[in-house]
């Protein structure tokens, strides 16, 4: 089972949505998750997973599936030298057990570590990285279409 995971903030709140598929090139999700949580911590630049780290582990609180990958918006790595980003830091929560694949829309500051994906008629690609699995393997899974889903 494959999980994506998103979040949006409100004032007060943090609102996480997730989303199971049963393989990699599934159409349709076969279940979704919904959480709200109260006062997300504040963004400190850097550190952008202390926000969203506890949302996300919250909705995968509710899968009782096995996983084979865990999907996320935004980045696993923050540049070449390995330093740790939300899927990273989302890795080591889950006990190394489970990879993080890390599907941003905008390039990173020097993120020619990321592996862009083209995607139809876009100009833009998407840029992935990952932990537990070769990104350049979860690029070729249509992580582009999860994406859109």
């Amino acid at each position: 089972m494959l999980a994506c995971v998103d979040v949006h903030y409100l004032e007060h709140e943090a609102h996480g949505a997730l989303l199971l598929f049963p393989t990699w090139d599934a159409a349709v999700a076969t279940d979704r998750r919904v959480v709200r949580l109260p006062s997300p911590a504040e963004y400190k630049p850097g550190h952008f997973y202390e926000r969203e780290l506890p949302v996300v582990l919250a909705l995968l609180a509710q899968v009782e599936h096995a996983l084979e990958a865990v999907i996320i918006d935004g980045y696993v790595w923050l540049g070449a030298a390995n330093e740790r980003g939300l899927g990273a830091h989302l890795y080591e929560a889950l006990g190394r057990r489970v990879p993080v694949v890390g599907v941003a829309k905008t390039a990173f500051k020097g993120s020619d570590f990321a592996t862009p994906v083209s995607r139809g008629e876009a100009t833009r690609p998407l840029y992935v990285t990952s932990v537990g699995l070769d990104a350049r393997v979860a690029a070729l899974k249509d992580v582009d279409r999860l994406s859109r889903d």
